[in-house]
């Protein structure tokens, strides 16, 4: 498997963890600043405040471009590669096709959603 291919899936196989972190971060309550800077360091609530404004970017990201891709490879790619409800036979059973064709239609839609990532 290509590495760019491999990167896409690997992405998407992070977004579950990525989701529960941002529902930890949110369940915590909101940090306050005093108005001073902190010397030295970043200060913690100033910190934890990027991180959560990128996770919450970076699943955005990922959910826009899985939303441009045609419902089979949504269903692919959220059912097989990111949450592994089914397995590959079971794919295959489902969409009808044989292990080399789901192969095949997979990695078209991760090649799709690279696009949209990228």
């Amino acid at each position: 498997m290509r590495q760019d291919i491999k990167k896409i899936r690997n992405l998407l196989k992070e977004y579950a963890k990525m989701k529960r972190d941002l529902v930890a971060f949110n369940q915590v309550s909101s940090p306050t600043f005093d108005g001073t800077l902190s010397h030295g360091s970043q200060n913690d609530a100033e910190r934890r405040l990027i991180n959560h404004v990128n996770l919450s970017y970076q699943i955005k990201k990922i959910e826009d471009a899985i939303n441009t891709l045609e419902s089979q490879d949504q269903f692919i790619l959220i059912e097989y590669v990111m949450y592994k409800h089914y397995s590959r036979d079971e794919m295959c059973q489902r969409l009808g096709v044989s292990r080399s064709g789901f192969n095949y239609k997979k990695n078209k839609g991760l090649e799709k959603l690279k696009k949209y990532i990228y």
